[in-house]
């Protein structure tokens, strides 16, 4: 049996086109609230940018826990996902208050997937992102044999780097944890514009 795989959308920062990628069947969409990021949403993001009737991923670095709550209840996110070295901790309060909690994890070929361990409680997935100076977004991929190595309950994200040519690769990913892929700077024509063909073909072919 196949398994159907969860596609996230990330580094959404237009409205029209996050309407269309909507319609694309996505399941989640995800927002940067990290300022030095080319797809941070902004201090006045576009209109209706927040407006999707799809699970939408507010995406964090090191940010404070009661600022993450005050945007996430005023923005009605249901999930969050933190990209930095948030301890277990603030994971679990911010779970306890009710929203989803993706943790990212920076990925090359030394990382230790024990790190996952502490965190199983308090989170609801693990996202595997490529290692670099910039958290996510860099367009670069680990090796993905490494997941192997990943023994953990909860399932994860795929992310780093993910192309439209990729699919045959991913399809390959024999983890009974895969649950989905992240998708952002490989379906782009500019930071935080999506490419809605590129996108559409990939969504095809993966599902």
């Amino acid at each position: 049996m196949e398994r159907k795989l969860k596609i996230k959308v990330c580094g959404m920062k237009f409205a029209e086109n996050r309407e269309q990628v909507e319609q694309l069947g996505v399941d989640l969409l995800g927002y940067i609230f990290y300022e030095p990021s080319k797809r941070f949403v902004g201090d006045d993001p576009d209109a209706g940018l927040f407006n999707a009737a799809k699970p939408k991923v507010a995406v964090f670095v090191d940010e404070n826990a009661f600022e993450i709550l005050a945007l996430t209840k005023n923005f009605d996110f249901e999930y969050v996902q933190l990209h930095g070295k948030e301890n277990p901790k603030t994971c679990g309060m911010l779970k306890k208050q009710g929203l989803k909690i993706i943790k990212a994890f920076s990925v090359d070929d030394s990382f230790k997937f024990e790190t996952t361990q502490a965190y199983e409680k308090d989170v609801d997935y693990f996202l595997f992102d490529t290692k670099t100076k910039l958290h996510g977004g860099s367009g670069k991929k680990f090796n993905w044999e490494i997941l192997n190595k990943y023994s953990g309950h909860r399932p994860f994200f795929l992310s780093g780097g993910i192309a439209p040519g990729d699919v045959a690769e991913i399809k390959k990913i024999d983890h009974p944890k895969l649950t989905g892929v992240d998708l952002n700077s490989g379906f782009e024509d500019e930071p935080g514009l999506k490419n809605i063909e590129k996108l559409k073909q990939f969504i095809e072919e993966i599902k």
